[in-house]
């Protein structure tokens, strides 16, 4: 594996978790930088991070709010 991709996951301890469940990314990830990037994208799909999953989040909360809301009115 190359050095930014060792540091990177002692920076995010999810990309870290992420490879000790899935560990047959060892050898994907010592291949090179494109499969680190593959790597990456399907950790945040497993771990809801993309922008899009946030939003959505995001979305459910306000609603939740406004729900409660409209019970105390």
């Amino acid at each position: 594996m190359q050095l930014p991709n060792i540091m990177a996951f002692k920076e995010n301890i999810k990309e870290y978790d992420y490879l000790k469940a899935n560990s047959a990314y060892f050898k994907d990830l010592n291949r090179g930088t494109k499969n680190f990037n593959n790597f990456v994208s399907e950790m945040k799909v497993k771990y809801k991070e993309r922008t899009t999953d946030k939003l959505a989040s995001a979305i459910d909360n306000m609603e939740m709010v406004t729900s409660i809301l409209d019970v105390f009115k």
